[in-house]
Protein backbone atom coordinates (compact mmCIF):
# COMPACT_ATOMS: atom_id res chain seq x y z
CA UNK A 1 0.00 0.00 0.00
CA UNK A 2 1.50 3.41 -0.69
CA UNK A 3 1.50 6.29 1.10
CA UNK A 4 0.43 8.65 -1.39
CA UNK A 5 -2.44 11.01 -1.02
CA UNK A 6 -5.54 9.19 -3.11
CA UNK A 7 -8.83 9.94 -3.63
CA UNK A 8 -12.16 8.32 -2.40
CA UNK A 9 -14.45 7.35 -5.52
CA UNK A 10 -17.91 5.18 -4.75
CA UNK A 11 -20.39 4.01 -7.48
CA UNK A 12 -16.65 3.63 -9.48
CA UNK A 13 -17.82 0.24 -11.22
CA UNK A 14 -19.49 1.86 -13.55
CA UNK A 15 -21.20 5.21 -15.37
CA UNK A 16 -20.01 8.37 -14.24
CA UNK A 17 -17.63 7.12 -11.22
CA UNK A 18 -16.01 4.50 -13.28
CA UNK A 19 -14.50 7.47 -16.00
CA UNK A 20 -13.82 9.54 -13.03
CA UNK A 21 -11.57 7.44 -11.92
CA UNK A 22 -10.09 6.47 -15.46
CA UNK A 23 -9.43 10.87 -15.47
CA UNK A 24 -8.11 10.89 -11.93
CA UNK A 25 -5.18 8.60 -12.59
CA UNK A 26 -4.70 8.71 -16.28
CA UNK A 27 -4.93 12.67 -16.77
CA UNK A 28 -4.63 14.12 -13.33
CA UNK A 29 -2.05 11.26 -11.89
CA UNK A 30 -3.89 10.87 -8.74
CA UNK A 31 -4.24 7.41 -6.50
CA UNK A 32 -7.52 6.36 -6.33
CA UNK A 33 -9.53 4.13 -3.93
CA UNK A 34 -12.49 2.58 -5.99
CA UNK A 35 -15.23 1.57 -4.20
CA UNK A 36 -18.57 -0.54 -5.87
CA UNK A 37 -20.44 -3.54 -5.33
CA UNK A 38 -19.43 -5.09 -8.35
CA UNK A 39 -16.11 -6.74 -7.87
CA UNK A 40 -15.98 -7.87 -11.46
CA UNK A 41 -16.19 -4.71 -13.02
CA UNK A 42 -13.97 -3.32 -10.27
CA UNK A 43 -10.86 -5.71 -11.39
CA UNK A 44 -11.63 -4.66 -15.08
CA UNK A 45 -11.26 -0.94 -14.39
CA UNK A 46 -7.89 -1.61 -11.98
CA UNK A 47 -6.70 -3.57 -15.05
CA UNK A 48 -7.46 -0.84 -17.39
CA UNK A 49 -5.98 1.28 -15.57
CA UNK A 50 -2.89 -0.86 -14.58
CA UNK A 51 -0.55 1.00 -16.98
CA UNK A 52 -1.35 4.66 -15.81
CA UNK A 53 0.71 6.92 -14.15
CA UNK A 54 -1.16 6.43 -11.09
CA UNK A 55 -2.53 3.89 -9.14
CA UNK A 56 -5.65 1.94 -8.74
CA UNK A 57 -6.89 0.34 -5.37
CA UNK A 58 -10.35 -1.59 -5.69
CA UNK A 59 -12.42 -2.27 -2.64
CA UNK A 60 -16.12 -4.43 -3.67
CA UNK A 61 -18.59 -3.73 -0.83
CA UNK A 62 -22.56 -2.62 -0.59
CA UNK A 63 -22.48 0.79 0.90
CA UNK A 64 -25.94 -0.38 2.30
CA UNK A 65 -24.13 -2.68 4.43
CA UNK A 66 -23.40 -2.09 8.75
CA UNK A 67 -19.62 -2.71 7.64
CA UNK A 68 -19.30 -0.29 4.75
CA UNK A 69 -18.31 2.81 6.24
CA UNK A 70 -15.26 0.87 9.10
CA UNK A 71 -14.08 -0.79 5.52
CA UNK A 72 -13.64 1.99 3.74
CA UNK A 73 -11.59 3.69 6.56
CA UNK A 74 -9.45 0.90 7.13
CA UNK A 75 -8.39 0.74 3.56
CA UNK A 76 -7.19 4.30 3.35
CA UNK A 77 -5.53 4.15 6.54
CA UNK A 78 -3.54 6.82 7.67
CA UNK A 79 -2.97 8.39 3.86
CA UNK A 80 -3.90 11.94 3.84
CA UNK A 81 -6.75 11.84 1.62
CA UNK A 82 -7.02 14.93 -1.26
CA UNK A 83 -10.97 14.52 -1.92
CA UNK A 84 -14.06 12.17 -0.99
CA UNK A 85 -16.50 11.54 -3.76
CA UNK A 86 -19.79 10.45 -2.77
CA UNK A 87 -21.21 9.19 -6.39
CA UNK A 88 -22.59 5.77 -5.02
CA UNK A 89 -26.27 6.63 -6.07
CA UNK A 90 -29.67 4.50 -5.94
CA UNK A 91 -32.63 4.59 -8.14
CA UNK A 92 -35.90 3.56 -7.40
CA UNK A 93 -39.40 4.73 -9.82
CA UNK A 94 -42.91 3.98 -8.39
CA UNK A 95 -46.37 5.43 -8.17
CA UNK A 96 -46.93 7.66 -5.38
CA UNK A 97 -49.05 5.15 -3.63
CA UNK A 98 -46.72 2.69 -4.20
CA UNK A 99 -43.53 3.76 -1.81
CA UNK A 100 -43.01 1.73 1.28
CA UNK A 101 -41.19 2.49 3.85
CA UNK A 102 -38.33 0.23 2.93
CA UNK A 103 -37.75 1.42 -0.61
CA UNK A 104 -37.65 5.05 1.36
CA UNK A 105 -35.15 3.84 3.69
CA UNK A 106 -32.83 1.91 1.22
CA UNK A 107 -33.01 5.38 -0.97
CA UNK A 108 -31.75 7.63 1.95
CA UNK A 109 -29.68 4.92 3.15
CA UNK A 110 -27.61 4.73 -0.02
CA UNK A 111 -27.60 8.71 -1.54
CA UNK A 112 -27.61 10.58 2.10
CA UNK A 113 -27.12 8.53 5.21
CA UNK A 114 -23.68 6.68 3.65
CA UNK A 115 -22.07 10.04 2.05
CA UNK A 116 -22.97 12.08 5.58
CA UNK A 117 -21.45 9.14 7.74
CA UNK A 118 -18.24 8.23 5.04
CA UNK A 119 -17.29 12.12 5.30
CA UNK A 120 -17.80 12.27 9.01
CA UNK A 121 -15.37 8.91 9.61
CA UNK A 122 -12.85 10.14 6.76
CA UNK A 123 -12.65 13.90 7.75
CA UNK A 124 -8.99 13.88 9.82
CA UNK A 125 -7.40 12.59 6.81
CA UNK A 126 -9.19 15.15 4.43
CA UNK A 127 -8.57 17.89 7.17
CA UNK A 128 -5.11 20.25 5.91
CA UNK A 129 -3.41 22.25 3.28
CA UNK A 130 -4.60 22.39 0.93
CA UNK A 131 -8.25 21.61 1.99
CA UNK A 132 -9.58 18.00 1.41
CA UNK A 133 -12.70 18.32 -0.99
CA UNK A 134 -15.86 16.28 -0.74
CA UNK A 135 -18.33 16.37 -3.64
CA UNK A 136 -21.23 15.02 -3.35
CA UNK A 137 -22.97 13.82 -6.99
CA UNK A 138 -26.90 14.52 -6.59
CA UNK A 139 -29.11 15.14 -8.94
CA UNK A 140 -31.47 18.07 -10.84
CA UNK A 141 -34.52 16.32 -9.49
CA UNK A 142 -33.16 16.59 -6.13
CA UNK A 143 -32.84 20.85 -7.03
CA UNK A 144 -35.83 23.26 -5.82
CA UNK A 145 -37.70 24.46 -8.71
CA UNK A 146 -36.59 22.11 -11.06
CA UNK A 147 -38.51 20.03 -13.48
CA UNK A 148 -39.55 16.62 -11.75
CA UNK A 149 -41.08 13.58 -13.06
CA UNK A 150 -43.79 10.69 -11.91
CA UNK A 151 -42.26 8.36 -10.10
CA UNK A 152 -39.53 9.51 -8.88
CA UNK A 153 -40.69 11.12 -5.72
CA UNK A 154 -38.42 9.00 -3.50
CA UNK A 155 -35.60 9.41 -5.48
CA UNK A 156 -36.06 13.33 -5.88
CA UNK A 157 -36.16 13.87 -2.12
CA UNK A 158 -32.80 11.53 -1.70
CA UNK A 159 -30.94 13.73 -3.78
CA UNK A 160 -32.79 16.76 -2.10
CA UNK A 161 -31.39 15.80 1.60
CA UNK A 162 -27.99 15.26 0.04
CA UNK A 163 -27.79 18.95 -1.35
CA UNK A 164 -28.84 20.34 2.06
CA UNK A 165 -26.60 18.06 3.64
CA UNK A 166 -23.29 19.39 0.98
CA UNK A 167 -24.35 23.16 2.28
CA UNK A 168 -24.28 21.59 6.42
CA UNK A 169 -21.15 19.93 5.73
CA UNK A 170 -19.38 22.77 4.22
CA UNK A 171 -20.17 24.94 7.42
CA UNK A 172 -19.63 22.33 9.88
CA UNK A 173 -16.23 21.40 8.65
CA UNK A 174 -15.03 25.06 7.03
CA UNK A 175 -12.83 25.09 10.32
CA UNK A 176 -11.09 21.90 9.98
CA UNK A 177 -9.46 22.38 6.41
CA UNK A 178 -12.33 20.60 4.61
CA UNK A 179 -14.74 21.99 1.70
CA UNK A 180 -17.84 20.22 0.30
CA UNK A 181 -19.92 20.77 -2.76
CA UNK A 182 -22.38 19.16 -4.49
CA UNK A 183 -23.01 18.76 -8.63
CA UNK A 184 -26.77 18.14 -9.42
CA UNK A 185 -26.02 16.10 -12.66
CA UNK A 186 -29.03 16.18 -15.49
CA UNK A 187 -29.20 13.74 -18.24
CA UNK A 188 -25.84 11.77 -18.59
CA UNK A 189 -25.80 8.46 -20.72
CA UNK A 190 -25.60 5.97 -17.97
CA UNK A 191 -27.48 2.72 -17.06
CA UNK A 192 -29.44 4.34 -14.48
CA UNK A 193 -30.57 7.42 -17.04
CA UNK A 194 -31.77 4.80 -19.22
CA UNK A 195 -33.64 2.73 -16.28
CA UNK A 196 -35.36 6.03 -14.86
CA UNK A 197 -36.02 7.20 -19.03
CA UNK A 198 -36.15 4.02 -21.59
CA UNK A 199 -35.85 5.67 -25.04
CA UNK A 200 -34.07 8.75 -24.16
CA UNK A 201 -30.76 9.56 -25.27
CA UNK A 202 -29.01 11.72 -23.08
CA UNK A 203 -26.64 14.33 -24.77
CA UNK A 204 -23.57 14.00 -22.29
CA UNK A 205 -21.53 10.91 -22.20
CA UNK A 206 -20.36 9.26 -19.40
CA UNK A 207 -16.67 9.73 -20.07
CA UNK A 208 -17.12 13.33 -20.77
CA UNK A 209 -19.16 14.01 -17.20
CA UNK A 210 -17.09 11.39 -15.42
CA UNK A 211 -13.64 13.96 -16.58
CA UNK A 212 -15.44 17.07 -15.48
CA UNK A 213 -16.59 15.94 -12.10
CA UNK A 214 -12.43 14.75 -11.69
CA UNK A 215 -11.70 17.83 -12.50
CA UNK A 216 -14.15 19.78 -10.46
CA UNK A 217 -13.20 17.16 -7.69
CA UNK A 218 -9.29 18.49 -7.67
CA UNK A 219 -10.01 21.84 -8.84
CA UNK A 220 -13.59 23.34 -7.60
CA UNK A 221 -12.37 23.71 -3.72
CA UNK A 222 -10.84 26.81 -4.75
CA UNK A 223 -13.71 28.63 -5.83
CA UNK A 224 -16.54 27.07 -4.08
CA UNK A 225 -17.83 25.77 -0.99
CA UNK A 226 -21.39 24.94 0.23
CA UNK A 227 -22.60 24.98 -3.19
CA UNK A 228 -25.09 22.56 -4.94
CA UNK A 229 -24.02 23.55 -8.79
CA UNK A 230 -26.14 22.01 -11.80
CA UNK A 231 -24.02 20.53 -14.34
CA UNK A 232 -26.74 19.85 -17.06
CA UNK A 233 -27.76 20.33 -20.74
CA UNK A 234 -31.53 18.69 -20.22
CA UNK A 235 -33.57 17.52 -16.95
CA UNK A 236 -33.75 15.11 -18.91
Amino acid sequence: MSDRPLVVVTGASRGVGREAVRALVERHRIDVLAVARDAEALQGLQQQCANGPAHVEILALDLAGDRAVPRVVRQVGGRRLLGLLNNAGLLRKRNFGEWTLQDLHDLFLVNAHQPFLLAQALVDRLAGTPPGHVVNIGSMGGVQGSAKFPGLAGYSASKMALAGLTECMAEELRERGVRCNCLALGAVDTAMLREAFPGYQAPVTAEAMGAEVARFLLEGHKYFNGKVLPMALSTP
